[in-house]
């Protein structure tokens, strides 16, 4: 939430600025809100969130809380779900300026708003009364508790109306409200925020030039989603603030979701809370997921079975195999000496990503600013790329570098300075020696100025001696001479210094960079288990009904329901006994067929009964049940009534789950 305010405190400050603006302007009677007024334009912010929907709810509760804190306490949000015609939108407009709740009855069937004990008509003339009279409660002379340096913004502050999905407005209820509002605007400050989701040219579309002249629009334009969700990475997950790590499966599951299916930051935070919740549950050494400063505490308090956990992670046997046969058999029979060594390699952990962090955040300045990138523009798409494997081993990270041994000296030195800074700022303990290094090639860099000077002026006279020689001969010998020289040209003190700084670079890439999945003890805070992830976000619907109707008893878990080899049970619900025999039967299902193979399943451990009148009675139950089981699958989609025949449905799903 902290991010999401940060994100948008510029676009909210400009919506403020804005408001303030045009509210001013019907405050002081100004000669701009006069020609306003004689154009009857509205103040219209055409507000662009872009495609990622689900997050349009957090921006609009921060628009509304800051302009209430701010500016207005009459903000009206609007969807286009419960605004269906002119009477619901002015229902609804009303109901929330006024703080009063609508009864669904009388939305639908009267054209009044009930305001403590008198019923008010929603119309124009009605909001205007009541913002009239709620205004001038006010005295603009006892100070307020909430009025501020901007205290005439109380006397008559504006009505805000803000329409959250301005696609989904009908264009018949945009055009009769604006045109209402518009002939009212000089009497109601009545401000419109449009949340826009494709394209500013919606309005033109929507709206007829005679509407849409009628609007005063300012366009405001929010952070794309994918700057948003680097945004997140870079301070929920490239940090050491938090223990908790995703894997690279993992971390490519939540973004391909986000990628590819709904461009929403929240459902990426949800995904990665359950990421969370999964860990801690499936993962027994998870309490050992912790800040640095809780590591010995938490460590020297496990328990004898927690040690045996210990043990069995691979990348402990991995790290056990190493060690010399002594070592080995006290890590695995003494728990005291285990304890102290997992320690240690817990602490080797947290510094392996502080390290990771800050070189990571330096390979990134580098790859950047590269013209093709490689290896990606955003850090995530770096990251996610140093989890999967040796980094330095892809034919990317080469095409890096390549590039990067041809960037002018301009671009080498900001980069330079900015891994000082990155390096400089971080909290580990071994990039003294790198930021001196750093220092050292700028110093360098500067040096090569002087001297780049010098050269400029000896090539100088070099060309004016070569002008002098106007004999071909000799002319001619000279440019031969000059050409096998460049020939044999070698690197010049720049060039020679942009490898070694690159070469540099690659060193810390190589120490640092090694995919976590090398680390002893990874598993402990780092997340890996992609398919069960895939399984609770990527919801397959048919593969779930279809085993819910086949099997009810995996969900159900009652024991009456199992069934061997295929059977039907009777005890089960009917719409699973209904689809089990439909899928026994071919394109066209003959219902009297059906229903008597129904009736046969459900009698099965009945006794017959010889009393005629009851027999009839349970056939109208079992053919009632059948009927009401039959509706429920053609509710679900797997059957569908046939033209061809009456007495039979066609079946509509085919092949196995």
């Amino acid at each position: 939430q902290q991010i999401q305010e940060n994100l948008n405190k510029q676009l909210l400050d400009n919506l403020v600025r804005f408001l303030s603006r045009s509210h001013s302007d019907f405050q002081e009677k100004t000669t701009k809100w006069t020609c306003k007024m004689k154009f009857r334009e509205i103040p219209t912010a055409a507000l662009v969130l872009g495609v990622n929907v689900t997050d349009h709810d957090l921006t609009f509760r921060g628009l509304s809380d800051v302009l209430q804190d701010n500016i207005t306490p009459y903000v009206a949000l609007l969807e286009a779900k419960d605004c269906p015609g002119i009477k619901n939108l002015m229902q609804k407009l009303m109901g929330q300026l006024m703080n009063c709740d609508i009864e669904v009855d009388s939305m639908e069937d009267e054209d009044c708003v009930q305001v403590s004990q008198n019923r008010i008509r929603c119309s124009m003339p009605s909001l205007i009364s009541w913002y009239e009279s709620v205004t001038k409660k006010t005295d603009p002379e006892t100070p307020s508790k909430k009025r501020n340096s901007s205290s005439r913004h109380w006397q008559s502050p504006p009505v805000v109306v803000v329409f959250k999905d301005m696609e989904s407005f009908t264009t018949k209820v945009l055009q009769d409200f604006i045109v209402i509002s518009s002939q009212h605007i000089h009497e109601l400050p009545l401000v419109l925020v449009f949340g826009i989701a494709t394209s500013p040219m919606i309005i033109h579309r929507l709206l007829p030039h005679s509407v849409s002249s009628l609007l005063c629009i300012e366009l405001f334009q929010s952070i794309s989603c994918k700057e948003h969700l680097s945004t997140i990475i870079d301070k929920l997950l490239l940090t050491s603030q938090f223990p908790f790590k995703l894997g690279e499966k993992v971390l490519q599951v939540l973004t391909n979701i986000f990628l590819y299916h709904d461009f929403s930051v929240q459902n990426f935070v949800k995904g990665f809370q359950l990421c969370i919740v999964e860990h801690f549950y499936s993962q027994p050494l998870s309490v050992l997921c912790c800040h640095l400063v809780d590591v010995k505490k938490r460590v020297y308090s496990l328990s004898h079975d927690q040690c045996e956990n210990i043990r069995r992670l691979p990348s402990f046997r991995r790290y056990v195999e190493k060690q010399e046969s002594g070592k080995q058999i006290e890590l695995l029979t003494n728990d005291s000496f285990l304890k102290e060594e997992t320690e240690k390699l817990l602490e080797d952990l947290h510094a392996y990503h502080e390290n990771y962090v800050s070189i990571l955040r330096c390979l990134h300045v580098f790859t950047s600013s590269l013209p093709k990138y490689p290896l990606g523009k955003q850090i995530r798409e770096l990251h996610c790329a140093c989890l999967e494997n040796r980094v330095w081993e892809t034919e990317e990270y080469e095409s890096s570098l390549q590039l990067a041994r041809m960037l002018n000296k301009t671009d080498l030195v900001t980069m330079l300075q900015q891994c000082v800074e990155i390096l400089m700022s971080s909290s580990g303990k071994e990039f003294d020696k790198t930021v001196e290094k750093v220092k050292e090639f700028l110093t360098q860099f500067q040096n090569l100025e002087a001297e780049a000077s010098q050269e400029r002026d000896v090539s100088v006279s070099s060309q004016k001696e070569l002008q002098k020689k106007t004999d071909l001969y000799h002319l001619q010998k000279t440019l031969l001479e000059l050409k096998e020289s460049r020939r044999s040209k070698k690197l010049t003190k720049f060039e020679m210094l942009r490898f070694e700084v690159v070469d540099y670079i690659d060193r810390l890439v190589r120490k640092y960079l090694v995919p976590a999945d090398n680390r002893t003890l990874h598993e402990i805070v780092y997340f890996n288990a992609a398919t069960v992830l895939r399984g609770h976000l990527n919801a397959a619907p048919r593969t779930a009904l279809h085993t819910a109707l086949n099997n009810p008893h995996w969900y159900l878990k009652n024991q009456d329901l199992k069934c061997d080899g295929g059977g039907i049970s009777n005890k089960a619900p009917d719409i699973c006994i209904v689809y089990k025999l439909h899928l026994e039967c071919g394109r066209l299902i003959n219902l009297v067929d059906w229903l008597e193979a129904f009736s046969t399943v459900v009698m099965a451990a009945e006794e017959p009964n010889a009393d005629a009148a009851s027999s009839d009675q349970v056939d109208d139950i079992i053919h009632a049940r059948f009927i009401r089981a039959v509706s429920e699958l053609e509710l679900l989609g797997f059957i569908k009534p046939s033209k061809q025949k009456t007495d039979h449905v066609a079946r509509l799903t085919w092949g196995g789950c």
